[in-house]
């Protein structure tokens, strides 16, 4: 690849906990640039009971692979992903060394909150299962920008990143 050029291709991550906003925020995302997709990866692992040391679940990297290589190789210029597991690094990198397209550019996003706002986000949206934590307080993935969204709108949040895959 020829580094003197970015890549028109743009494969943007968002990670973060359950409840934060990553599918609501991918969503008006992809209405909000032509020629684009998106994918939540989180269907991809939509199993029960859910833990994420159930082998199986490598199943749903391979499937997330392939909805994002498609979408690359078919030459959308933007293709949003937001998954909960694409906070974790190794599972990020499993499942971009498996994308066969190429020449195309990857934007990792964060999306944080305080755990007040969690708990009130999960209560909103009617969870049955108990709220945790453990996905607010991970670390993000190097390189990613990591976007609190406390106090924001989601258009808000949607306007902070399209800075900057713009600039990008």
């Amino acid at each position: 690849m020829d580094m003197t050029r970015i890549p028109k291709q743009k494969l943007v991550i968002i990670a973060g906990s359950p409840c934060v906003g990553k599918t609501t925020v991918a969503e008006k995302l992809f209405t909000a640039y032509e020629n684009s997709a998106f994918f939540d990866g989180d269907w991809a692992w939509r199993v029960n009971p859910f833990s994420i040391n159930d082998p199986r679940l490598r199943n749903g990297n391979k499937t997330m692979s392939y909805a994002l290589s498609t979408y690359l190789n078919s030459c959308f210029d933007y293709v949003f992903f937001s998954s909960v597991v694409a906070a974790y690094k190794e599972t990020r990198e499993a499942i971009l060394n498996d994308v066969t397209a190429n020449e195309y550019s990857v934007l990792g996003f964060t999306l944080t909150c305080s755990e007040d706002t969690l708990l009130k986000r999960h209560k909103k949206r009617g969870d049955k299962n108990e709220c945790s934590f453990f996905w607010l307080h991970l670390a993000p993935c190097e390189g990613d920008y990591v976007i609190n969204t406390d106090n924001k709108s989601v258009q808000q949040v949607v306007d902070e990143i399209k800075c900057i895959v713009d600039e990008y």
